[in-house]
């Protein structure tokens, strides 16, 4: 494979061989972000059109919404940034379990965390939430940049390109080269004591059986 800009991928169909342009692995990472105002970022392969998505149409729209003005005596509304990177080159299953780790953590924290976990993804997402929390100074106000929390972070399956290995005498296996979509929520403020609900203790757990006995109905009764 040449040098920066795509390689070609032969893919066997039914009736012909396509030939299908895709990106180099070690350059995939010029286009990951989708903010054009971003210091962080590596802008390099942005002006090409390379047929995968470097913008997001919806998660991105949450950064423009512009709320009403607050009555008197209504709590503040915390800002939230919402940020995105696509086609990461890993594995959506595998970048989940890091995603799922981060929720409800401060975003120092966080970066504390993915920092010395033992994983390829924690790469890609330290520097999504460093991203996410550079725009929040930047362009959402927020005046202490330790002051915010994850509220969402979950992954989605992005490209697959196939590609052809050689076996033995004619054969040829697939070969998936798969990609992924992470999504990251910050949210101002301090983070909840508990991001998922609690488990039930002993005596939550009998009110909670006397009230489903309670509500039973009786068929074909008074």
């Amino acid at each position: 494979m040449a040098a920066s800009c795509c390689a070609a991928i032969i893919r066997a169909s039914r009736n012909s061989l396509v030939r299908i342009p895709c990106l180099v692995q070690r350059n995939i990472g010029a286009i990951h972000t989708n903010s054009a105002l971003l210091s962080i970022k590596n802008s390099e392969l942005d002006q090409f059109q390379l047929g995968v998505r470097v913008r997001s149409k919806q998660w991105d729209r949450y950064n423009e919404i512009v709320y009403p003005p607050l009555e008197e005596g209504q709590t503040p509304r915390p800002a939230e940034i919402t940020h995105v990177r696509f086609n990461v080159k890993y594995s959506p299953e595998k970048l989940w379990y890091i995603a799922c780790m981060v929720r409800g953590m401060s975003i120092d924290e966080a970066i504390k965390q993915v920092s010395f976990y033992k994983r390829q993804g924690c790469v890609h997402i330290k520097e999504v939430l460093l991203e996410a929390q550079e725009m929040a100074v930047r362009d959402h106000n927020v005046e202490f940049k330790s002051n915010l929390w994850i509220a969402d972070s979950f992954t989605e399956k992005g490209e697959v390109v196939k590609g052809l290995r050689k076996h033995r005498s004619l054969r040829y296996g697939i070969v998936h080269y798969r990609y992924s979509h992470y999504f990251v929520r910050l949210r101002e403020g301090k983070p909840p004591k508990h991001y998922y609900p609690p488990p039930l203790t002993g005596h939550e757990k009998m009110e909670e059986y006397i009230r489903d006995m309670r509500a039973r109905r009786i068929a074909f009764g008074l």
